[in-house]
């Protein structure tokens, strides 16, 4: 428990540091690898649903042994200290809610001082959708959703399977939620390809997702933003989202800040009408986004307590029983 909370400490310090060396960066070029080895064009949709899981299976089970091997050789260090140190390292490379909350804050610094295009060149490094012509407030919309979903994969997904199986569960989930956002797409190449892939992040994140939903509810009425707003949005919009997931936080954040997300997005020039979620109370601004990352924040030092209450009361139950 001690490693998790260290491990959020070192995010807030040092952020997401941009390396080749970093540990998603290579979980990334292993995918990338097997992709080029597995792919083929001109195989049967069963065939590329097939190997697209050979796929899967080979990352997972890298992943999970390459880390199993490093924290035995961490074992072997002499000072307790440092092992711990090290293992909350790791675990900070597997969050990100200091580089997800720059992003977002470097976006509404640029719609603040009105530099739009700039603002929409920020934005399309974060999502998959067209940006050029986004309006200050579709760009404002699109930050928060990709904070609010993000809290969920970026953060409490991560720190959930850590306290349920150690830093090999916390780099297995890492290592399937990338190959989500790099094969889980539903186009032509990846329908079948990447199908095995997405629905495994599909599953990881179920019961996350759930939780932050609920937590984003907590933190709303802790900040004093419309926290049964959230509740009932979480309860009445969270299923409208594409993604079975996606909208268990998106839909509370709507309702806390009393704004509306979803609606047209472009991909290819080509729009796609995502479901509503919240009331539009009023016009999305830039300081939303600011507002959703204080939501996330909140959110994550709220598991990080009810986690560690668990801990300890686990602990009270092993002395007395």
């Amino acid at each position: 428990m001690l490693t998790a909370v260290l491990s959020f400490f070192i995010d807030c310090i040092l952020g997401d540091p941009r390396s080749c060396l970093h540990p998603v960066v290579l979980i990334g070029n292993l995918i990338a690898w097997l992709e080029h080895c597995f792919y083929h064009p001109e195989d049967t949709n069963e065939k590329k649903l097939l190997l697209g899981g050979v796929l899967a299976l080979i990352v997972l089970v890298v992943c999970y042994e390459v880390t199993w091997c490093v924290l035995q050789l961490v074992a072997l260090i002499p000072l307790p200290h440092l092992g711990l140190a090290l293992e909350a390292l790791l675990l900070a490379f597997m969050i990100s809610p200091k580089s997800l909350a720059a992003a977002g804050m470097e976006i509404r610094a640029l719609l603040k001082e009105g530099d739009l295009s700039e603002a929409r060149r920020k934005v399309g490094w974060i999502v998959g959708r067209d940006t050029e012509k986004l309006s200050a407030s579709e760009a404002s919309r699109a930050a928060i959703e990709t904070v609010a979903e993000n809290t969920v994969d970026g953060v409490i997904a991560p720190l959930f399977f850590y306290l349920l199986g150690g830093l090999p569960f916390a780099v297995l989930y890492r290592a399937a939620n990338t190959m989500d956002s790099m094969l889980g797409y539903k186009n032509a190449k990846y329908l079948y390809f990447g199908r095995v892939a997405a629905r495994l992040d599909d599953v990881l994140n179920y019961i996350p997702a759930r939780l932050t939903g609920v937590l984003f509810v907590l933190a709303a009425f802790l900040l004093r933003f419309n926290g049964s707003g959230a509740w009932q949005m979480l309860r009445r919009d969270a299923a409208k989202h594409p993604s079975p997931n996606g909208g268990h936080a998106e839909a509370p954040v709507a309702g806390a800040l009393d704004i509306r997300l979803g609606g047209n997005n472009y991909y290819f020039g080509e729009p796609h009408f995502r479901a509503y979620m919240g009331e539009a109370v009023r016009e999305i601004e830039a300081d939303d986004i600011q507002r959703t990352v204080r939501l996330m924040y909140t959110v994550t030092v709220l598991f990080l307590l009810f986690a560690y209450g668990g801990f300890l009361l686990w602990q009270q139950r092993a002395m007395f029983f």
